[in-house]
């Protein structure tokens, strides 16, 4: 009799144990993941001052121009981050046809007034502050498509007509930022993010491995007639020739030291010169107007120089890690929604790393794209904070 009455006294102590657990469990947060990105962020704003200061002194009289200006990007991206992240992640499924038709809306304002053209380029919007709509597409395509492969489901992803049909979805932006913007990375970025969420969706890889065949051997193709000659000369608008232009580049850069392949040969130059440990944070000697947009796109060469073999390998490293920790939170999710939220974002930060070093290597042909958290880049900056916050409230919301 006591002993029964004690175990129901034990019972509210117990439910009150359970309940702090479960509150506990509710609290986590994926802090391997916001300090690999912290530590991209602080490293990026080194490597900006590095890589910009000659060129900020020449232009603005101010050695820290870019540094300020980086250093506000990356402080609102911040906030915005850490705001993001306690938003339920769910929020974001009701906001997915405003995301895709507002991204692609955006794009469209490139071609009015608010359009602003840098270094012979128009890819930005001109609303109070700059801002380049194919990063905000990015961000966009991955609420989008996260919502659709969930409400569609199998209709979507197990069927050829689902997968055509999302595909052309993904193909509306892409071609948006493509025509309009002449941006053929961001293209290949946002076309990619959908690609890889359906691929990971899709219960037939079969269909996406064809697919992707299929792209290597027209790639191979268009390289091969490239290096043959002219042969494509009158039969190819002029505009697409300006493209054939740096794949020759990249086949022979030494050819076109004066033009396209200048970039290039100026980053090969830069990585040679680091060897194994580098001349030495600052010591850069290709970034004193060698190496154009030495800040921007190719600052991951200045990273070699300056650090070396083995700086390079360390952020590459920092960026494995990274990805390795979105799959951990994608896998352990809560639910479908939620995993492939970060799925996209895995997608979108991975092709981008990759592009990036490809291009500053000389492994692909040249296009302009930077290396995320590190290049200089407010919208860039902004927006891929806000793909963090997407990412830690999803890891909030698993139990341990």
């Amino acid at each position: 009799m006591i002993a029964g009455r004690r175990r129901e006294l034990d019972r509210p102590a117990f439910r009150q144990r359970e309940s702090v657990k479960k509150k506990k469990a509710g609290a986590y947060m994926d802090y391997s993941l916001l300090f690999a990105v912290i530590f991209l962020l602080l490293f990026g704003l080194i490597m900006v001052y590095s890589a910009s200061s000659y060129e900020a002194s020449l232009k603005f009289s101010d050695s820290t121009y870019y540094l300020k200006s980086q250093l506000r990007a990356t402080a609102i991206g911040i906030v915005v981050m850490l705001l993001v992240a306690r938003i339920d992640y769910h929020f974001w499924k009701k906001t997915a046809i405003i995301a895709y038709i507002g991204s692609c809306f955006l794009i469209l304002l490139v071609i009015t007034p608010l359009g602003i053209t840098r270094n012979g380029a128009r890819r930005w919007l001109n609303l109070g502050l700059s801002l380049q709509p194919a990063e905000v597409a990015k961000l966009g395509l991955i609420i989008f498509f996260a919502t659709l492969i969930c409400l569609g489901g199998k209709t979507i992803t197990g069927t050829i007509r689902g997968n055509f049909f999302s595909l052309l979805l993904a193909g509306i932006p892409t071609g948006l930022i493509l025509v309009i913007t002449k941006n053929m990375s961001s293209a290949i970025i946002v076309f990619g993010i959908a690609f890889f969420m359906l691929f990971i969706s899709s219960p037939k890889y079969s269909y996406y491995l064809i697919a992707v065949g299929i792209a290597v051997g027209l790639g191979a193709l268009v390289v091969y007639v490239v290096s043959n000659g002219s042969l494509l000369e009158g039969i190819v608008p002029s505009s697409m020739l300006f493209r054939l232009d740096r794949v020759r580049a990249w086949l022979h850069p030494e050819a076109y030291a004066s033009s396209k392949g200048y970039q290039t040969l100026q980053s090969l130059y830069s990585i040679g010169a680091g060897g194994i440990f580098g001349k030495g944070l600052g010591q850069s000697t290709q970034k004193l107007g060698f190496v154009p947009e030495a800040q921007n796109d190719m600052i991951f060469s200045i990273i070699c120089e300056e650090l070396g073999i083995f700086g390079a390998v360390a952020v590459i490293l920092m960026f494995l890690i990274l990805l390795w920790r979105f799959m951990i939170v994608a896998n352990n999710a809560p639910d479908e929604f939620g995993s492939l939220l970060v799925v996209g974002v895995f997608a979108h930060i991975a092709i981008q790393v990759v592009l990036n070093i490809a291009v500053v290597t000389n492994t692909m042909p040249n296009t302009g794209i930077t290396l995320p958290f590190i290049s200089f880049g407010g919208t860039s900056v902004l927006f891929l904070l806000m793909e963090i916050g997407i990412a830690l409230n999803v890891s909030r919301s698993i139990r341990v």
